[in-house]
């Protein structure tokens, strides 16, 4: 499935992958193009992480939760394990900072948000997520199977419904969205898993932020205010609000140097479709 109105999505056929789809939709809802197969179910490996923080920003909003009640390590909270900033470690439960000192890219910090909001609602974290996001989305390809930082499997189709939702959001108050792609605990550096040391390494509530990052995994032309997540099995999702649009990729080929080569020139091509 092809469009003409972007039509640089056709570069994914040139990427080394077995399979690739992609899509770009507007702050309308609108599908401005899609390519590939865009039904197919792929592993998101750490796209997951924006979906499990909005399921997390549903329990704040219901009131099961709230984002600066004490969670994870000693003087940390929600809020900290949302941007990465509680000093957990990267995949062990190990405290290698004081909280908002650095920051520290976390799976184990998703971890312990998924079994603060089961224990909160009574509500296993899969079937959480199901019920507050995907369910209202519907969002029929997606499930949790397994770690909220990283075993979701899901399908271009279902991620442009979750990407139109943040654009104009119907499941949250817009003013929490704005929270979560804002940056939260400014000023913060630390490793951005694939791109290196980043001075500031900019995060809101559950989503990266681009800001001035270089090297990074967007576009040279992409705005500070872009925001998303990449993961490891060859996926991304960014929202730049600049053009008021945001693009899914997903592949099943595991992140690497194709990757960086890849999907920067990609998303360069893509945004100078949208601003024709």
């Amino acid at each position: 499935m092809k469009s003409s109105m972007v039509p640089s999505l056709a570069a994914i056929e040139n990427w080394p992958v077995p399979t690739a789809a992609a899509a770009v939709v507007r702050a309308d809802g609108t599908v401005a193009g899609s390519h590939g197969p865009t039904g197919h179910r792929f592993p998101l490996a750490s796209v997951t992480k924006p979906l499990a923080a909005y399921a997390v920003l549903v329990a704040y909003e219901e009131g099961a939760i709230d984002l600066d009640e004490p969670a994870g390590p000693e003087g940390a909270t929600v809020r900290h394990l949302l941007a990465h900033t509680s000093g957990l470690a990267f995949d062990e439960n190990r405290v290698q900072a004081a909280p908002g000192a650095r920051r520290i890219y976390s799976n184990t910090g998703f971890e312990v948000l998924g079994d603060l909001v089961a224990k909160a609602t009574d509500i296993p974290f899969a079937d959480y997520l199901h019920q507050a996001v995907l369910e209202p989305l519907g969002m029929t390809s997606t499930s949790l199977d397994g770690s909220p930082a990283k075993d979701a499997v899901s399908t271009v189709d279902d991620l442009v419904r979750f990407a139109a939702e943040v654009q104009a959001p119907r499941l949250l108050d817009a003013r929490t969205v704005l929270d979560a792609m804002t940056v939260t605990y400014p000023g913060l550096t630390g490793i951005l898993p694939g791109y290196g040391h980043q001075r500031p390494n900019d995060w809101g509530l559950g989503f990266e932020i681009r800001g001035a990052k270089a090297p990074h995994w967007t576009g040279t032309t992409s705005s500070p205010r872009t925001f998303g997540h990449f993961g490891q099995s060859g996926t991304f999702l960014w929202i730049d609000p600049d053009v008021r649009a945001a693009c899914v990729a997903l592949t099943d080929r595991a992140f690497g140097p194709w990757a960086i080569e890849a999907w920067t020139p990609f998303t360069d091509a893509v945004l100078a479709d949208l601003r024709r």
